[in-house]
């Protein structure tokens, strides 16, 4: 039964609060199932399941499946969706509140998600900045934050920088507008991340990075030289100075710049710090 029929028996109407739009293309499914690669002893993270169409293949494939739901609507659906599967645990919750290493410990583990785009970056940080990180993630998300997370330096933004500094990203499929009930208004994209062990980039400390890339694309469009003078509080000649200790023109903007440039900037940021 498709997602719409689903819940019209139940009488349940899609929240826009919460930007559900179900996925129930089988083919889709398929697809997203396939790019996260899952073995029969793998952990397994499902975040938003909705009503538990995708969840039901990953069942299939996975060791261990947690799939966390934030509609409580949803949720007696999802129970009768696994409940052949008992290696498969149901948690009402927001994925923002839930500690994931209370979930995992140590042990590895795989991320799927149909992400709604409102909460996409927010879910992102969440997942990536864990102290115990997945060690992929397959994503569905709109098409254009999908570009964005794998934009190329000349169109970086804070999204691509934060993902890439974790991760390598791939987009491994698209999917239509029709695949979804309720359709969405735009296309979306299949993206897989597979997590780095440690971060790509050498620095000294993952919150100067971000501190420093945040500085960085405080003011779109801005030269380096006004961006970081404004974001880190200091003079722009001091900005202008750090930004040549770092071989980089003060005249670039933030897109411009790939992850080692934004490793040598932050590097030079904490030996000027350091002098002080």
């Amino acid at each position: 039964m498709n997602a719409r029929h689903l819940l019209d028996n139940l009488g349940i109407t899609p929240k826009k609060s919460l930007g559900q739009n179900f996925l129930q293309d089988p083919n889709a499914l398929e697809k997203i199932a396939a790019a996260a690669e899952i073995s029969p002893t793998d952990q397994v993270l499902e975040v938003g399941p909705g009503t538990g169409a995708l969840t039901v293949k990953l069942a299939q494939r996975a060791g261990r499946l947690v799939a966390v739901e934030i509609d409580g609507r949803l949720i007696p659906v999802l129970e009768r969706q696994v409940g052949d599967f008992p290696h498969v645990e149901i948690l009402h919750k927001d994925i923002l509140e839930v500690d994931l290493g209370d979930l995992f410990g140590e042990k590895p583990y795989k991320v799927v998600a149909n992400l709604p785009y409102y909460i996409t970056s927010a879910i992102l940080r969440h997942l990536l900045e864990a102290e115990h990180r997945p060690e992929r993630l397959v994503l569905t998300v709109q098409q254009e934050v999908a570009e964005r997370l794998v934009a190329k330096p000349g169109e970086m933004s804070l999204l691509s920088v934060s993902a890439q500094f974790y991760g390598q990203l791939s987009i491994v499929g698209k999917v239509s507008p029709s695949a979804f009930w309720p359709s969405p208004a735009v296309a979306s994209a299949i993206v897989r991340i597979d997590v780095f062990p440690t971060p790509i980039i050498d620095v000294p400390d993952s919150g100067l990075f971000f501190d420093v890339v945040r500085a960085g694309f405080g003011q779109k469009r801005k030269q380096l030289k006004n961006s970081l003078s404004s974001g880190l509080a200091c003079s722009q000649l001091e900005a202008t100075h750090l930004l040549e200790q770092a071989g980089i023109d003060p005249m670039r903007r933030a897109e411009t710049l790939s992850l080692p440039e934004w490793g040598a900037l932050v590097r030079a940021f904490a030996i000027q710090r350091a002098r002080v």
